[in-house]
């Protein structure tokens, strides 16, 4: 089995900014409201004509960009989405499309906010085995598509934006050194859009009962975050045969401020070593992990040989986490 790592990274999010302030306009909140309960200030809002294979396409170009790779080296296109452009076919399929990456496989996977830890899980077996050599995956998300703007619970913690890795053979002792992928699927309707699929197609009705938008037991989602980040980033870090002290970046999903610091507090780490960027992006699901990696290398905070931790919980209900021993250094040929 080949060690798998990140050569290339990028991230996008669309230039309309909405403040909390811009709430007040219309939901009986405030932005001191907002900031208490969730840590968030602004989120990206895509535009009426940007879809999620907008935002897709733009990261993936940074990423192969970043890795220095010609699209038609990539071998297979991951998109973690819950806001697909189309219920088929796959937004992965018009990304890699678009991308000019005419020799790749291509699939979308869901797994909410845990997607990009599911999709580097997935796609670094591909290149373990010596299948593929080049993956490109990409978390985007365009929730602000499917809120309901009248619900001050939910519609205030979600924005749009999507973030690309490639991954490629590295040495031996670098790149992901574990992974813990978890589900309970007897949550699954705590966080759900309840129409639209076999189970309550499309019609009227639902569209008058606002069935079509992003639906959350606030209170239950949270306590299961809580605990199920801290578990899943203790037992990854055993698999890799590492300790807390081993950290050095710890990139969790970005959900809310509350959540995050009680993660951190359950596995014993110090704040420093702790990426926050939701202040500026909101909860933007599968593409929040890899916007904080991506931002996280740019400004200086990962270098060669770190021990970096993502984890995540979404929909499912899922979670994930990862270990992955930093180089963007690709093994050559052997």
């Amino acid at each position: 089995m080949r060690s798998v790592g990140i050569v290339g990274i990028g991230s996008y999010v669309p230039e309309t900014v909405m403040t909390n302030k811009d709430f007040e306009e219309f939901l009986d909140t405030s932005d001191e409201w907002i900031i208490s309960r969730t840590g968030i200030k602004q989120r990206h809002i895509a535009s009426k004509e940007m879809s999620v294979s907008d935002l897709c396409y733009q990261a993936g170009l940074k990423a192969l960009a970043d890795a220095q790779i010609a699209p038609e080296e990539v071998d297979l296109v991951i998109v973690a989405t819950v806001t697909p452009d189309y219920a088929f076919p796959a937004t992965a399929c018009l990304v890699a499309d678009r991308l000019g990456a005419r020799n790749a496989a291509s699939f979308d996977l869901e797994a909410g906010c845990s997607g990009f830890i599911y999709g580097v899980a997935t796609g670094s077996q591909f290149v373990a085995t010596g299948l593929y050599k080049t993956v490109l995956v990409i978390g985007g998300e365009a929730l602000s598509k499917v809120l309901n703007w009248s619900d001050r619970s939910t519609c205030i913690l979600f924005g749009d934006g999507a973030g690309a890795a490639v991954l490629q053979p590295v040495e031996d002792g670098y790149g992901f050194l574990g992974f813990e992928l978890g589900s309970d699927g007897s949550g699954g309707l705590l966080l759900s859009q309840p129409a639209g699929g076999s189970k309550c197609p499309a019609s009227l009705e639902t569209v008058e009962k606002n069935l079509h938008t992003l639906q959350m037991e606030g209170k239950e989602v949270y306590k299961f975050a809580v605990r199920v980040m801290g578990d899943a980033s203790v037992k990854v870090l055993e698999k890799a045969g590492l300790s807390k002290e081993d950290i050095d970046l710890l990139v969790p999903h970005q959900a809310n401020i509350r959540i995050v610091d009680a993660a951190v507090k359950r596995l014993g780490i110090s704040p420093d070593k702790v990426i926050v960027n939701l202040d500026k992006y909101g909860n933007m699901s599968a593409a929040s992990i890899p916007v904080a990696l991506d931002e996280s290398f740019k400004a200086g905070r990962i270098k060669e040989g770190d021990i970096i931790v993502m984890v995540g919980f979404g929909t499912g209900l899922t979670w994930g986490a990862c270990v992955l021993k930093w180089t963007k250094v690709g093994k050559m040929d052997d």
